[in-house]
């Protein structure tokens, strides 16, 4: 169960959640969410606790979630669907920073009431999640010590993640970068679709997460459906043969 804060009676409950759920409803949310990181090691009844705390929010496919520089008013944890967080350059170019899927927590981890956004998150797909207001979790995290030592592993975990894509920018060739692309994006937000893994993106999505132009992932695409490894339409490319994706991979 959640820590007791100092100073509070002992043997004092204290209820974390603004509005009531039903045990049943807080089983299932529950469900959703305990493979989680932000719940690793957490316990089952800690966890219903905390979802009990949260409403539930269904996002259309391309439904802006929020905007460069809002207040962090919610935390956002999807349960399915997937969603892209990306900045503009000073022309309007968009940047894919990263993409999100279920399980997954959309914009500020561990953000606080006075933060503001430094990017924009989109729905990819009809998405849902579990929303928190944002100084709700902030009182939860403080009194969860599993929970602030999750946050801070996701956090460790997004700076990794940027600095193997500057790696990768700086010394793979195109086809390697693109190739390592579609693998990460396989297994975070693919879906099996007629024996096939599809991914939600168009070939300009893909080429900013790449580092790319369009023309160059448009070639590379076109090359490798020749071979029967992926075929791409005008926002999606599936995989059809992933130990030939993999080589790919490997090709320096």
């Amino acid at each position: 169960m959640l820590a007791e804060r100092s100073g509070e009676p002992c043997g004092v409950a204290r209820p974390i959640t603004i509005g009531l759920v039903s045990e049943s409803e807080a089983s299932r949310r529950s469900a959703l969410v305990q493979d989680a990181p932000i719940f690793r090691d957490i316990s089952p009844s800690e966890r219903r606790e905390i979802v009990s705390a949260a409403h539930e929010k269904r996002f259309a496919r391309r439904e802006t979630m929020f905007l460069e520089g809002d207040p962090v008013r919610q935390l956002i944890l999807l349960t399915s669907g997937s969603a892209k967080i990306v900045q503009f350059g000073p022309s309007g170019t968009e940047v894919i920073l990263s993409l999100k899927g279920a399980g997954e927590i959309v914009g500020a981890v561990g953000g606080r009431v006075e933060d503001r956004h430094c990017s924009m998150a989109q729905a990819l797909a009809v998405s849902t999640a579990l929303v928190w207001d944002t100084g709700i979790f902030e009182t939860i995290s403080q009194r969860s010590v599993h929970l602030r030592r999750n946050i801070t592993h996701i956090l460790c975990q997004q700076l990794r993640e940027l600095e193997e894509r500057y790696r990768e920018i700086s010394t793979e060739r195109v086809s390697v970068r693109l190739s390592h692309q579609l693998v990460r994006l396989l297994n975070q937000v693919g879906r099996r679709v007629n024996g096939s893994v599809e991914i939600r993106l168009s070939r300009e999505e893909l080429a900013q997460l790449t580092g790319t132009t369009l023309f160059t992932v448009s070639r590379l695409l076109s090359a490798w459906n020749d071979k029967g490894i992926v075929s791409a339409r005008r926002e999606a490319v599936s995989v059809h043969n992933f130990q030939a994706l993999m080589q790919l991979t490997e090709s320096e």
